[in-house]
């Protein structure tokens, strides 16, 4: 799976990166690089960061590339929602797309990739950081605990509702997360 995240949303949206951003920009872009660095170390994601360049950014797209993390700078004039709006258009493999963007969430669902708001992203990762490596390592799982203790099984009362094909799809998506 392949993660594209809207970069200075992330950054806005998070508590603990928003105060480098205080300093400066630069340090925001580097705390979230180095944090998302430590999540793929242990999962083996392919990550892809998209700056907005479109202020003060250079007249060309640039794009690089920091402990595994790929980073792509929209070029001056451009809003990286554009960028990641055309790296949806363009792909063809599977992509959650990281944003608390209304406008990207709904583009990337209509084109049946899955979305993903900033702050449940990052639960979702320090979860994963606050695990221990041994865990990881040995391919341990976290267990549902969703059996009753009397091990019968309740009908639940109500309408069924069925997930649609893209839902399953998308959940199916996060849960590799």
């Amino acid at each position: 799976m392949h993660i594209y995240i809207d970069g200075y949303n992330m950054i806005r949206q998070s508590i603990r990166l928003r105060r480098f951003e205080r300093h400066s920009l630069e340090a925001g872009r580097t705390a979230l690089i180095d944090w998302l660095a430590q999540y793929r170390t242990r999962k083996n994601h392919r990550i892809t960061v998209v700056f907005d360049g479109w202020v003060s950014g250079a007249a060309r797209e640039e794009r690089d590339y920091s402990g595994g993390i790929g980073m792509i700078y929209s070029p001056k004039g451009v809003k990286a929602d554009d960028v990641l709006k055309r790296i949806i258009a363009s792909s063809d493999e599977e992509i959650l797309v990281v944003s608390s963007d209304r406008e990207i969430v709904s583009y990337a669902v209509r084109r049946g990739k899955a979305a993903m708001p900033s702050p449940e992203f990052e639960s979702i990762v320090d979860r994963q950081l606050a695990k221990p490596e041994t865990d990881m390592a040995f391919g341990k799982e976290e267990e549902d605990d969703d059996d009753n203790d009397s091990g019968r099984f309740r009908h639940k009362k109500g309408p069924a509702r069925r997930l649609s094909r893209a839902e399953k799809q998308a959940r199916a998506r996060i849960r590799k997360l």
